[in-house]
C-alpha cells in the first residue's frame, strides 16, 4: 500500500514505512515565471507572452540547467491553466523524434481538438531540439506552418546554430546566460533553509565553484553533500564532486608565480596521484588562475594562454603528466629572471 508524505507522492510499489524524497532540484522546480532565479530580462518578455496570451513559435538557447525547460513549462502553465495536460506535448532527447515522430505524433496531437481558454493554443515543447535530424526538423517545418493556427512550438537547445535556418526564422530566439553567483548563491540558502541544511561560507562557495553558472547542478552536489555528510563545507564538496581542490591548485601557482619548479612539480605529482584526468586538472587551473588575486592582471593573460594552448594539446588526445609538466614549467619561466637562463 502507497502512502505520500510531506515531502512528495510515494510511488506504488513504495513500502508504506519508507519516506520517499523528491530530488531537490524537482522539488524546487519553479511553477511560476516570477520564481525563475537569472536571466531577468528574458523572463520579462516571457511574462509579456503570458499575460497577452499570444504565444509565438520560440527557441530558447543557453547551457544546461540554466531553467530553459522551466521557463517553457511555467509559460505553458500561465497560458493554459487548468487545461495544461491536455494542451501540452512535451518531447524530449530520450524520446524517438525521428521523421515519423514528428508526421505522426505531432502532427496526431496538432489536429486534436481540445478545450483551451479562449485565445489560447495548445503547445509542444520539444526538450535538446538540437538533437533533433536534419530530416526531422525538416518535417517539423511543415508542421509548424500548417497548424500554426492552433498549435505553438517551443524548443529548448543548448546551441541554436543547430537548429536548420527555416525553424529559426518562423521563430522568437531567446538567448539564455549562465546564472551569476549572486543568484545561485540566493536560492542555495533558500534551500538550506527550508531542507534545515547545516554548512558553512567555504561549502557554498565550493557549490558555487563546481557548479559554473548551473543551477540544476549546484542543487544536486547540495542534496549529495548534505546526504552524504550531514555537513556542506568545501572539503565535503569537493569529495562529493570528485574535483581537483582548489587549494591545491593555488598552491601549484603560487610556487609557478615564484620560479619554483621543484615545489610546483609536487603539487601537479599530487593531484595525479589522487587520479584526476588531465583535463579535470586542466580545467581546474583555469578557473582558479581566473579568480587568482594574487597574480598581476598582465601574468594572469600570459598564464590563461599558456593554460590554453595546453587545454587544446590535451583535447587533441595529449593527456599525460609530462604534458602538464610542461605547462607548470612554462609558467614558471615566465616569472624566472633572464639571467638565469645565462652560460
Amino acid at each position: 500500500m502507497s502512502t505520500s508524505t510531506s515531502k512528495g507522492k510515494a510511488p506504488a510499489n513504495a513500502s508504506s514505512d519508507i519516506p520517499y524524497e523528491l530530488p531537490w532540484v524537482e522539488k524546487y522546480r519553479p511553477n511560476l515565471l516570477d520564481d525563475i532565479v537569472g536571466n531577468s530580462d528574458t523572463i520579462e518578455r516571457l511574462k509579456v507572452i503570458a499575460r497577452d496570451g499570444n504565444c509565438p513559435h520560440i527557441i530558447i538557447s543557453g547551457m544546461p540547467g540554466i531553467g530553459k525547460t522551466t521557463s517553457i513549462h511555467c509559460l505553458a502553465h500561465q497560458l493554459l491553466g487548468d487545461a495544461y495536460k491536455e494542451g501540452v506535448l512535451e518531447l524530449n532527447a530520450s524520446d524517438e523524434r525521428g521523421i515519423d515522430v514528428v508526421r505522426n505524433k505531432i502532427k496526431a496531437f496538432a489536429q486534436k481538438k481540445v478545450t483551451l481558454p479562449a485565445g489560447r493554443h495548445k503547445i509542444v515543447i520539444l526538450d535538446e531540439a538540437d538533437s533533433m535530424t536534419a530530416g526531422a526538423q525538416q518535417a517539423l517545418r511543415r508542421t509548424m506552418e500548417i497548424y500554426s493556427n492552433t498549435t505553438r512550438f517551443a524548443l529548448a537547445c543548448n546551441m541554436s546554430n543547430k537548429i536548420i535556418e527555416p525553424i529559426q526564422s518562423r521563430c522568437a530566439i531567446l538567448r539564455y546566460a549562465k546564472l551569476r553567483d549572486t543568484e545561485i548563491l540566493k536560492r542555495l540558502l533558500e534551500i538550506c533553509e527550508m531542507e534545515k541544511v547545516q554548512y558553512n561560507d567555504d561549502g557554498l562557495t565550493a557549490l558555487i565553484f563546481t557548479s559554473e553558472g548551473d543551477m540544476r547542478q549546484a542543487i544536486n552536489n547540495l542534496q549529495s553533500t548534505f546526504s552524504g555528510f550531514g555537513f556542506v563545507s568545501a572539503d565535503n564538496v569537493f569529495k562529493v564532486c570528485d574535483q581537483p581542490h582548489p587549494i591545491l591548485v593555488q598552491a601549484l601557482l603560487r610556487s609557478c608565480s615564484k620560479g619554483d619548479i621543484e615545489t610546483a612539480m609536487e603539487k601537479l605529482n599530487e593531484l595525479w596521484d589522487q587520479g584526476y584526468s588531465a583535463i579535470d586538472i586542466v580545467v581546474t587551473i583555469f578557473r582558479v588562475v581566473k579568480t587568482f588575486d594574487e597574480l598581476p592582471e598582465y601574468t594572469k593573460l600570459e598564464y590563461i594562454k599558456e593554460i590554453g594552448f595546453t587545454h587544446m594539446r590535451i583535447l587533441e588526445g595529449v593527456g599525460t603528466l609530462v604534458q602538464l609538466g610542461g605547462l607548470a614549467a612554462r609558467l614558471c619561466k615566465m616569472n624566472m629572471s633572464p639571467d638565469l637562463f645565462k652560460l
